[in-house]
């Protein structure tokens, strides 16, 4: 947990262990599960709520996320994303900005609308096809919902001038929905007609230093998977309707992914099928040989050359004033695939299992069920979560209080654990002992303790995410 506790305190870790300026007294301060909105009780869910239609591909994760109310279908491949899909994919965003700006990355935000003229001019309005959604104004003067923005980005550096050699590398990158009008959405959020992205453009001067901006964005992308805890595999990849002079994907091995991929066992090579011939059995850069797995794409990385600034004009200036055409990349993480596609490999078919570093909350506590023996014991609960709160800072807005006191505890563990809180912490009969003992259950290890209040605290201060 050190990694939120960093976040939160914006200290030292030396200096984090306590709050001691933070003070919960009022009820009200307290987040109690039963005010969080979510649309139903797992208990109050009908099976044939998160099951499939008759013949539509579905997904683990998308079982999960509809039955614990992550995300609720509106139009065939858009989703509502609730309030914990909401934090988790701010989580993820977090994690995203911090690895993007450490190597130069910077901000904006671009329109979603793109002028068919720039889509033309590019040669991609007719080579897109029906994926492309389109539409027009009141002045007939035709549009599309932005699918990616090497158009608006290329035309906004060259309207600007061009680039001097101060500004160089330039990276701007964004992080905002995107359409795609998918013939089949299916899987939840891993193949949709709506979802976030991150797309990031990189102009340089020369081949060489563009080289080197891939790789560094590469580099960081392996950060950001390495972060989340998922097993994944760089591929070689074709450069599609975007195009370029070279591409890589990345991809979660997963039954349900629909890439196949080609991993060698004696080297590191790995490439898409799509690059090889359909038979291929042996690696092309060793002797050993390669086999076939599936998996989900979550990032794509593109070394564009002069596609796009040849067309808008993009020029880089050199210390000498001098102009040359920008080599550009273009890389892209689907944010809210990314999301889904590590539910699918982390999880199981009853309980979701969160990266640590984006769960949306790390703490539940549950109190006693009201007219139990342990009815006593709620006051407990509360106390304990303000001890909590106030001991740990990086818990302040990561603990919840299940105050839904007409379950029983047992139905609020079992829904904790399908939610995928890393730490469930049960206040039960032996709250009620002299001294006090707290069941604290670690989601991901499945591993039991009894604690005091002060085991509890010393607990909680030295896990750590991972």
């Amino acid at each position: 947990m050190v990694w939120l506790l960093r976040a939160c305190c914006r200290v030292s870790l030396p200096h984090i262990v306590t709050c001691r300026n933070h003070h919960v007294s009022a009820k009200g301060k307290r987040r109690l599960l039963s005010r969080l909105y979510q649309p139903r009780s797992l208990w109050e869910v009908k099976s044939s709520e998160t099951e499939s239609k008759p013949n539509e591909p579905t997904s683990k994760s998308q079982k999960l996320m509809i039955k614990a109310g992550l995300i609720r279908p509106s139009n065939p491949g858009c989703f509502h994303y609730l309030p914990y899909t909401v934090r988790a994919m701010e989580k993820l965003i977090r994690l995203i900005d911090k690895e993007m700006q450490d190597i130069g990355g910077q901000k904006i935000d671009m329109p979603t609308l793109g002028s068919a003229a720039l889509w033309r001019q590019s040669g991609r309005w007719d080579l897109m096809g029906k994926e492309l959604f389109r539409l027009k104004d009141r002045h007939n003067q035709e549009y599309c919902l932005g699918p990616t923005h090497e158009e608006l980005v290329t035309h906004l550096v060259a309207s600007e001038g061009g680039i001097n050699n101060k500004e160089l590398p330039l990276l701007l990158y964004q992080i905002t929905r995107k359409f795609r009008d998918e013939q089949r959405p299916c899987f939840g959020l891993l193949r949709g007609r709506e979802f976030y992205m991150k797309d990031m453009y990189t102009f340089d001067i020369s081949e060489e230093s563009a080289y080197e901006t891939y790789r560094n964005v590469c580099d960081a992308y392996s950060n950001i998977f390495r972060a989340l805890g998922v097993h994944f595999v760089k591929v070689q990849a074709d450069t599609g309707n975007i195009g370029g002079k070279m591409s890589h994907e990345f991809h979660l091995p997963a039954n349900i992914g629909e890439d196949r991929l080609l991993v060698c066992g004696s080297c590191d090579f790995s490439a898409n099928v799509e690059l090889l011939l359909h038979d291929e059995k042996n690696c092309p850069v060793c002797t050993g040989q390669l086999k076939e797995t599936k998996g989900i794409e979550i990032g794509h990385t593109f070394y564009l050359g002069t596609k796009y600034s040849h067309v808008f004009k993009a020029n880089c200036y050199d210390s000498q004033k001098t102009p040359f055409l920008a080599e550009m990349g273009c890389y892209g993480i689907g944010v809210s695939r990314l999301l889904a596609a590590s539910l699918e490999v982390l999880s199981n078919e009853d309980d979701i299992h969160w990266p640590g570093l984006i769960a949306p909350y790390q703490v539940c506590l549950i109190s006693p069920k009201k007219g139990s023996k342990e009815i006593e014991a709620i006051s407990v609960a509360e106390t304990l979560y303000d001890d909590i709160i106030q001991s740990v800072c990086g818990l302040r807005d990561e603990t919840v209080l299940d105050d839904r006191s007409y379950l029983t505890i047992g139905k609020r563990v079992k829904e904790a654990h399908m939610m995928g809180y890393p730490y469930v912490i049960v206040i039960g009969k032996k709250a009620l002992e002299t001294p006090s003992l707290f069941e604290v259950r670690s989601h991901n290890t499945d591993e039991v303790h009894f604690l005091s209040r002060e085991g509890v605290i010393d607990f909680l201060r030295r896990v750590e995410v991972i």
